[in-house]
C-alpha cells in the first residue's frame, strides 16, 4: 500500500499490518520459534535449523531485525540473535487485542 493511503487507517491498524508483514513468511515464523525455544542468543545454528541457504536466512533475519522483533549482537565474525522482549510483548498485546473472541449468530451468509 502506498504511503499516502496509510493515513486512512488508525495507528493500531497500521501497526498490526506492519507486524503481520514482518511475520508473513514461514521461514521467519520458524526462526522466531527456534529463538523462543532456545531462549538465548543464537549465532550460527539458525541456518542449520532452517535448512535454507545462508543468504536466504540472512535476508529473513534482516527483515525480523528491521521490524525490531529480534536483536543482533556481533560476536567475532558472526552475529548472535535473540528475541527483543519489549517488541515481542508489543506484538503479543496488539495481536491479542485484534483476535478477540467472536460469537456468531449461527448463520453468516
Amino acid at each position: 500500500m502506498g504511503a499516502s493511503k496509510t493515513d486512512l487507517f488508525t495507528k493500531q491498524q497500521n501497526d498490526i499490518a506492519n507486524m503481520a508483514k514482518a511475520l508473513a513468511h514461514p521461514a521467519r515464523i520458524a526462526i522466531l520459534q527456534y529463538l523462543v525455544k532456545k531462549n538465548a542468543c543464537v549465532c550460527g545454528d539458525i541456518v542449520e535449523e532452517l535448512g535454507l541457504a545462508q543468504a536466504t536466512t540472512s535476508q529473513h533475519l534482516k527483515e525480523l531485525k528491521n521490524a525490531g522483533i529480534i536483536q543482533g549482537d556481533i560476536d567475532g565474525v558472526s552475529v548472535c540473535y535473540c528475541i527483543n522482549p519489549k517488541v515481542w510483548k508489543q506484538y503479543h498485546d496488539l495481536f491479542q487485542s485484534f483476535f478477540k473472541d467472536v460469537t456468531l449468530s449461527g448463520k453468516c451468509c
